[in-house]
């Protein structure tokens, strides 16, 4: 098969049709000096009408306007390495081609596990010619040589296509936004990250893994100065002895879990927020909020910060100064051998669980389902922050909260249900709450309360609140509250349960009203 050159190939650049929209296009783009162009395939980039008339007048002579002239190799390499911002086909999973389109600069990328044929149907079902399919074959089966020639084997991550203008745009948009938030460009490796901070490789990985952050190749740039400061304060306080280096990791794991939750619920609150106001998509709305993010980042970290100070404040109070009056409250009704005599801390526990969730969820969009989901959880943060508990953690259809009190416990459990049954966007809720005791670990509790908690609630007919034996005997003195016996149930793990509905008595209650 003779060897064409870009001019004399007979075969055409595919320009769309009537039929298809026009503006994706295959660029055949001929590098200065180069004999022949190299002809994209796969799926096309996307060019604007603007550009795609532009790459149908410039022809083979050069990169069509609007695509990616005075884009550097540099910074392709930099979008390869750090954001997965351009989406790279692949040809029948095997070959990845790609132009670097700047001054004399055109590279094919082809997969290191996969041999170019000799020349037959498979070299003109992929485009090339003769001499790009032999330049192919060449750099799979030397690529020490081929790179000499301007080839390279295909790195493992995918290989980016051309960039459209907006797509340009956006990248540098987005990088100036990690240097506003990084403070500094990535130009450490794990080794010279390590040698820094005077600490092992392996060291520097657990440090980075407890963060929340994956595992990295050794050869890559993935770190800048501030990481290493960052990392640095967590060392030097296990070298001046306030901490070992296992609760040194705990608690960087605690900032890294608590941060990771937070900002992708702040991310998503932007998102949604753009939805709903801006009548946007999705996909719209999540770009916008990139140009949104630089004015919010200040302000986010100063609250941030303040509010960290607060709760470490509460959670003093609630954690050292009144754990004695806590657990001396709990004696009542006890005789000591029960299972959680040994924990530490007296909470009351008590659980909310929509009723019928699952089977509403499945008849429900997924703007409807995202709304009832928030206005469940938005109502009953706001009911136990009022009520003086503390919101454990949310999953889906169901809350976890814990009290310091008997009593308050119970006037939370009384409100999520009156004020869940008064909605008129969430079906009825099954609550309960247990007075006893608790262990305390990475935000979390745990314990035979806890878990009874859980049984109870589900056994708890829909718009009705489940306490104990021992829970009700503690709240029954109390003209507030009403206790009415029911059936004893066997309880897994617990064995007969005598559990008591919980009823209002004379108290107000939970005002849930701004003032």
């Amino acid at each position: 098969m003779p060897e064409t050159s870009a001019a004399d190939d007979p075969r055409p650049v595919y320009l769309g049709g009537e039929d298809t929209d026009s503006s994706w296009r295959a660029v055949r783009y001929t590098p200065p000096g180069a004999s022949s162009g190299i002809e994209l395939s796969g799926e096309p980039t996307r060019l604007s009408p603007e550009a795609a008339g532009s790459a149908e007048a410039a022809g083979a002579d050069g990169p069509p306007s609007g695509v990616s002239a005075n884009y550097s190799s540099a910074e392709l390499e930099a979008a390869r390495q750090d954001w997965s911002d351009f989406n790279s086909p692949r040809l029948q999973g095997k070959v990845r081609k790609t132009v670097l389109q700047e001054a004399g600069e055109g590279r094919l990328t082809v997969d290191p596990d996969f041999t170019v044929p000799r020349e037959g149907p498979a070299d003109r079902g992929l485009g090339l010619t003769a001499g790009q399919a032999q330049a192919a074959r060449d750099a799979s089966a030397d690529p020490a040589t081929a790179a000499l020639n301007g080839h390279e084997r295909s790195p493992e991550t995918a290989a980016i296509p051309i960039p459209t203008m907006e797509q340009r745009e956006w990248h540098r948009t987005i990088r100036d936004l990690e240097h506003r938030l990084l403070g500094a460009e990535r130009t450490l490796t794990y080794r010279e990250m390590a040698h820094q901070l005077g600490v092992s490789t392996r060291s520097a990985r657990r440090l980075w893994r407890a963060l929340g952050f994956p595992n990295l190749d050794d050869d890559v740039k993935a770190f800048t100065k501030t990481d290493v400061e960052a990392l640095a304060t967590m060392i030097e306080l296990v070298r001046d002895g306030h901490l070992n280096e296992e609760t040194a990791i705990s608690m960087t794991r605690s900032v890294g879990q608590m941060t990771d939750r937070m900002v992708v619920w702040q991310i998503e609150a932007l998102v949604e927020d753009k939805i709903a106001n801006g009548q946007l998509s999705d996909a719209v709305a999540r770009t916008q909020v990139v140009e949104t993010l630089p004015k919010l980042i200040e302000p986010i970290q100063k609250l941030m910060g303040y509010t960290w100070r607060r709760q470490l404040s509460a959670a003093l109070q609630r954690l050292t100064v009144r754990v004695e009056s806590g657990l001396a409250a709990t004696a009542h009704g006890r005789t000591g051998a029960e299972d959680d005599a040994a924990l530490p801390l007296a909470r009351a526990v008590g659980f909310a669980d929509l009723v019928s969730y699952t089977s509403l969820s499945r008849q429900m969009n997924e703007r409807t389902l995202a709304h009832m989901v928030q206005h469940f959880e938005s109502k009953c943060a706001e009911i136990i922050s009022i009520g003086g508990g503390r919101l454990v953690k949310t999953v889906g259809d169901e809350v976890l909260y814990n009290a310091e009190t008997p009593e308050a416990g119970a006037e939370i459990a009384l409100a999520l249900a009156e004020s869940i049954a008064a909605d008129g966007v969430l079906p009825e809720a099954r609550v309960s709450v247990v007075w006893g005791r608790v262990l305390s670990r990475m935000g979390d509790i745990y314990g035979p309360t806890v878990n009874l908690a859980a049984r109870l609630t589900s056994l708890a007919d829909p718009g009705t609140i489940l306490v104990d034996q021992v829970t009700a005997q503690t709240l029954e003195s109390n003209p507030d509250y009403l206790l009415v016996p029911q059936p004893p149930r066997i309880v897994r793990g617990f064995g007969e349960v005598q559990p008591n509905m919980l009823l209002r008595g004379q108290g107000a209650g939970i005002i849930t009203e701004n003032r």
